[in-house]
């Protein structure tokens, strides 16, 4: 799809995970600026963070979660674009499974990262600027059956 100037959210290039190797090597997140923003979360939460784990072929975030006193947050973190998300659970691929941001997700727009709130994530794709994506990706998009911006970002297509 392309931008017809009715589409609120831009897909850039990595947004998928997937790229073709002559344009070079995705960006990627710096690990250690998501842990340093979990742990203030944890205080914020005045709670403690929980486990991390790093983003694995073919998952295209990392995971973790904060303890708090209301309980456990999963926090996913898109590995190549500073976007955090929330979930009820850690999973390989989401839909529209995401959570509204829970009162302490401000410490990650603090620390430089974009909260996408759970509205936007299950926007359908006739509503994002898709013109970056290849065919590869709109392959993959197909076979797994992807509707909404949450699923295109937070998947683990093989």
């Amino acid at each position: 799809m392309v931008n017809d100037g009715n589409t609120g959210f831009v897909l850039p290039r990595g947004a998928t995970g997937f790229f073709q190797p002559k344009e070079g090597p995705l960006p990627r997140i710096d690990l250690s600026a998501f842990r340093t923003a979990l742990y203030a979360a944890a205080r914020v939460a005045a709670g403690k963070m929980g486990a991390v784990e790093e983003q694995a072929y073919p998952r295209t975030f990392h995971t973790a979660t904060v303890v708090g006193c209301a309980g456990e947050s999963t926090v996913l973190c898109h590995a190549h674009h500073p976007w955090i998300a929330f979930a009820q659970t850690r999973q390989d691929r989401c839909g529209d499974e995401f959570l509204a941001p829970p009162p302490w997700a401000h410490v990650f727009t603090d620390s430089g990262f974009v909260v996408l709130s759970s509205e936007l994530l299950s926007t359908p794709l006739a509503g994002v600027d898709t013109s970056v994506l290849g065919p590869g990706e709109w392959y993959q998009i197909r076979y797994y059956g992807v509707a909404t911006l949450g699923g295109v970002l937070f998947n683990a297509w093989d």
